[in-house]
């Protein structure tokens, strides 16, 4: 019909276009077309476990679906659920979260998504050590706020000085987000410096949201959560995906004052509402039967710690310089020898060696790729031998 617009009306929100495109988009995109053209891609940019979850959980799940437990549930989850986790967090982290101070989401991404939502208002300033997983930013983002880098190095091992935290302190500063065991860096601070940090927070009247996702996956490093030394400034997400190998079982869970976890729940009530019923008695059973679980973690973190060891030493000995991580199953690759762009070097190695890795860009650190060891040794060695015949 004449005289209509032929303009399409959906223009994007200032949101959405806030949202950065990821610089690994187009290393993933190429990994898959190398596939499809029919190349062995060795994939070492997954972040989740290799093993399967462990069979006493499975159990609870097929018990669940089969006595009917498919229906919706409270938005915070279950009640045993939430039990379990308040007793999860005095048993393992020494934190004091009543049932009511808990919340279950849908994956641990949820849990900070809906935290930042209901703690940021625009402009406020959140502190993030760097390198950092790459969501942090794009989530604060959203809800208003505005990311402030802290750098760490990777000569120190990429360890959080609490003296840079506090430079870049400013009136606006309204929270500081840790994640220790960290996602890329597979860095733990240690105990006095996760004190020092809370102090800071007491001091200036700051909130600490702290991801402990990989809180099991420590290899002789101490694993403390900072909600000890400042539990009324403290908000502790964690979940179930990567120490019981539950990741598309997508559970997370939060715990903290009464009114924020009140807040998040508010939130979620109007997006996704509850967790998958199933799922949350899946991870009823990880928590509830902790000694089978904590046999699975044990066994699974010794295969880490190898993989570790191997996959450091042999990049090492290929001129790639790679920090020893005390946690996670991540390691973060110095590649200027490749190239000193890390999205030029991502690509080298992926058109050349048929290995996908994630370039640093998104994590904020220059010149550095990370790859996961969560994969068996023989593919270790496959994607040593290939970077090396690639250098």
């Amino acid at each position: 019909m004449s005289g209509l617009s032929s303009v399409s009306p959906f223009t994007l929100s200032a949101r959405a276009q806030s949202l950065k495109p990821s610089a690994t988009v187009a290393v993933t995109s190429r990994a898959l077309e190398l596939k499809r053209q029919g190349l062995d891609v060795i994939s070492m940019s997954v972040g989740e476990p290799d093993f399967d979850t462990p069979p006493h959980i499975k159990a609870a799940a097929i018990q669940a679906i089969e006595s009917g437990k498919t229906k919706y549930t409270a938005v915070n989850g279950i009640p045993e659920l939430r039990e379990a986790i308040s007793a999860k967090f005095s048993r393992e982290n020494g934190l004091s979260y009543a049932p009511a101070e808990v919340t279950v989401t849908s994956g641990g991404k949820q849990a900070l998504f809906n935290a930042f939502f209901a703690l940021l208002n625009p402009g406020d300033e959140v502190l993030i050590p760097a390198p950092y997983w790459v969501s942090y930013p794009e989530m604060i983002t959203l809800a208003g706020g505005v990311t402030v880098a802290v750098p760490t190095t990777a000569a120190s091992g990429f360890q959080l000085d609490p003296e840079e935290v506090a430079a870049r302190i400013t009136p606006r500063t309204r929270m500081i987000v840790l994640n220790s065991p960290g996602n890329p860096t597979g860095a733990v601070f240690p105990p006095q410096t996760l004190q020092a940090v809370a102090e800071l927070a007491q001091r200036h009247g700051l909130v600490i949201v702290t991801d402990e996702m990989y809180e099991h996956l420590v290899y002789g490093a101490e694993q403390v959560s900072i909600g000890t030394f400042a539990p009324d400034h403290t908000l502790t997400i964690n979940g179930a995906s990567k120490a019981y190998a539950m990741t598309g079982w997508r559970i997370g869970y939060a715990g903290g004052p009464k009114a924020v976890i009140a807040a998040m729940n508010a939130l979620q009530s109007q997006s996704t509402s509850n967790a998958s019923s199933v799922s949350q008695y899946a991870a009823l059973a990880a928590l509830e039967q902790h000694e089978a679980t904590a046999r699975f973690i044990e066994e699974a973190r010794q295969a880490y710690r190898a993989r570790r060891d191997r996959i450091v030493a042999g990049l090492g000995a290929l001129g790639l310089p790679t920090p020893m991580p005390q946690g996670a199953f991540y390691v973060m690759a110095d590649t200027t020898r490749i190239h000193e762009d890390e999205l030029e070097a991502a690509r080298r190695i992926l058109d050349e060696a048929q290995v996908a890795v994630v370039p640093g860009t998104d994590f904020a650190a220059p010149g550095q790729v990370r790859l996961s060891y969560a994969t068996d040794m023989a593919t270790i060695e496959e994607v040593l031998r290939r970077l090396g015949t690639l250098l």
